[in-house]
C-alpha cells in the first residue's frame, strides 16, 4: 500500500465518521447487549442497516449470509458475528477488475450528472488520475448547458496538463463531442474524458442528447471502449439512489461516482446503489483535491466504516 493510498485511507477513516456513529456505535450495542443469537438479533442489525442507508436489497442479502455463516460454523456469541457481518457487508460490495476495462483500451468515458453534485470536479479529478498513470487523455466539455461548467473544466485541464475541446457555453453538447471524437483520433489519444449535462427534471431532453452523443460515438469511433459513469451526491442518501436508477433507465449506465462522501452519515448508500442497481461503485470522493478520487476498494472502504485496520495497510 503506497502512501497516497494510506493517506486516503486516512481520509476515508474520518470521512466515514458520521456514517460510522450512525451505523456501528449501534450494530456494537447489538452485539454486547444479546446473549444469544435469535431472531431480535436478526432483525435488530437489519433494522440499523436500513437505517444506515444500506437499502433493503443489500441488507436481505447481508443478513441471509450471516444467518448462513452462523449456522455453518455454528456460532453461539454474538460478538463473534462481528466479523462475518464485515465480512458479508464486503462481499455484497466488491468490484472486480474488469469494471475498469477503460483503462487497458481506446475508450471514451461519458460522465453525466445533475448539478451541484460535484460532476465537472470529478471530471477533472478523473482525467488528472488517468494522466498520471501515464495515458494521453482529451477532455470535451459537452455541459455547455451550465457556463460555469466550462471555466471550471478549462482550469482542472490545466492542472491535469491536459487538452480541452469546447467549452462555449450554448455549444451542442453532441458537436463538442463530434469535434472531441475528431480530436482525440488525430491526437492517438488513450482516453477522451466527456463531461456531459445531466437535466434529471426534464429527462426527454437529456435522452435525446445522450442518444445523440451516443450516435456519434457509434458512428465515428466505433472502435473505442465506452464507459459511462454517473456522479452521485453522498450525502444525499436515498436521493443518489433515486437519481442512479432514473439515469439508468436514460442511459448505458456502467458505473457510479459518490463524491462527498467526507462529513456524511449515509455513506451506507454505497452499498445499497450496488445491489438495488447492479451498477458497481467505481470512484469515490473525500474531499477536494485531486487526490480525494479514489478507485473503490470494497475491503477499504468497509474497513474504514467500521474502523478495522486496513489489511493492505
Amino acid at each position: 500500500m503506497g502512501e497516497e493510498k494510506k493517506g486516503f485511507f486516512k481520509r476515508l477513516v474520518s470521512g466515514l465518521s458520521k456514517t460510522r456513529a450512525n451505523i456501528v456505535s449501534g450494530i456494537d450495542s447489538i452485539f454486547s447487549g444479546f446473549s444469544s443469537i435469535d431472531e431480535d438479533f436478526y432483525e435488530e442489525i437489519e433494522e440499523i442497516l436500513i437505517m444506515g442507508d444500506l437499502g433493503i436489497n443489500a441488507t436481505t442479502s447481508i443478513i441471509e449470509n450471516l444467518k448462513k455463516q452462523v449456522e455453518e460454523k455454528r456460532i453461539k456469541d454474538p460478538a463473534e458475528c462481528k466479523k462475518l457481518l464485515i465480512d458479508s457487508i464486503k462481499q455484497e460490495m466488491t468490484v472486480g477488475n474488469t469494471e475498469y476495462e477503460f483503462e487497458n483500451r481506446k475508450s471514451v468515458i461519458l460522465v453525466i450528472g445533475v448539478n451541484g453534485v460535484g460532476k465537472t470536479t470529478s471530471v477533472g479529478k478523473l482525467a488528472g488520475k488517468l494522466k498520471d498513470q501515464g495515458k494521453k487523455v482529451i477532455l470535451a466539455a459537452a455541459d455547455t448547458f451550465r457556463a460555469a461548467a466550462g471555466e471550471q473544466l478549462i482550469q482542472w485541464a490545466n492542472r491535469a496538463g491536459v487538452e480541452l475541446i469546447g467549452g462555449q457555453p450554448g455549444a451542442d453538447p453532441a458537436s463538442v463531442v463530434f469535434d472531441a471524437v475528431a480530436a482525440a483520433k488525430a491526437r492517438n489519444a488513450d482516453i477522451l474524458l466527456c463531461d456531459t449535462a445531466g437535466r434529471l427534471h426534464n429527462k426527454k431532453n437529456l435522452m435525446e442528447e445522450l442518444r445523440k452523443i451516443y450516435r456519434i460515438l457509434e458512428k465515428e469511433y466505433p472502435e473505442a471502449y465506452l464507459e459511462t459513469l454517473v456522479v452521485l451526491d453522498g450525502t444525499t442518501g436515498q436521493n443518489a439512489l433515486a437519481q442512479a436508477r432514473q439515469f439508468a433507465e436514460v442511459a448505458k449506465v456502467t458505473g457510479i461516482i459518490l463524491t462527498k462522501l467526507d462529513g456524511t452519515a449515509k455513506g451506507g448508500i454505497a452499498v445499497a446503489i450496488h445491489s438495488e442497481l447492479d451498477i458497481p461503485v467505481k470512484y469515490i470522493g473525500v474531499g477536494e483535491s485531486i487526490e480525494d478520487l479514489e478507485k473503490f476498494n470494497a475491503e477499504s472502504f468497509v474497513n474504514a466504516l467500521f474502523d478495522v485496520k486496513d489489511s493492505e495497510g
